[in-house]
């Protein structure tokens, strides 16, 4: 009698536990379904929809964009308002190279979305063109292509901002979501530690 349960289940391929294994799968998905509705209809709807309007504080003023909800804060920022300085050198932000400020912590804008940005302080490399970080690059060379610098300026300056004392280990160790494709980092080096001893 063994040997035929064995061979009838080599048959079929399909035995009484992958049915009751199956049934419990299905049960939980169920319960899980129908719990996520349940805190949907308390919460109210949480997915937006089609293309919104919305107001983003850049640079110190308001400024109103259309997206969608998959618009990052960089796309917003360089094809509506015209605000270039962020590149989008790398979709997943690991290049740094689309670095802004939102209330005052660096972030990548290409993985931001914009509607996340709403109601905060967004600062862009243009609000920096008279910042002692901008003019240490200049002064020190600190740039080749020029892809790189808007997010490596950015950076510096929320670093120092939070590290006025820093010494170089600390700026090497602070700039490390940043990359330069050319190797500019002697000098990119440089004119932070310029800013940070106070040139």
């Amino acid at each position: 009698m063994t040997d035929f349960k064995k061979q009838s289940g080599s048959r079929s391929g399909f035995s009484r536990r992958d049915f009751l294994r199956g049934s419990g799968t299905v049960a939980a998905v169920s319960a899980l379904q129908t719990q996520g509705a349940a805190v949907a209809e308390e919460t109210g709807p949480g997915v937006v929809r089609g293309e919104q309007t919305i107001t983003l504080r850049v640079n110190g003023q308001d400024r109103t964009v259309k997206v969608e909800p998959r618009t990052t804060l960089l796309e917003a920022l360089r094809y509506q308002l015209d605000l270039t300085g962020a590149k989008p050198v790398s979709r997943d932000g690991v290049s740094g190279a689309s670095t802004v400020l939102v209330d005052g912590k660096p972030i990548c804008a290409s993985t931001t979305l914009a509607l996340a940005a709403v109601g905060k302080k967004i600062e862009t490399i243009e609000s920096l063109k008279d910042d002692p970080v901008t003019k240490a690059f200049v002064e020190h060379d600190a740039l080749q292509c020029g892809f790189c610098t808007p997010g490596f300026v950015v950076a510096v300056r929320a670093f120092l901002k939070e590290h006025p004392n820093a010494t170089e280990a600390d700026i090497r160790a602070g700039l490390n979501g940043n990359t330069c494709r050319c190797g500019a980092y002697a000098n990119i080096i440089r004119a932070a530690m310029a800013v940070a001893k106070g040139g």
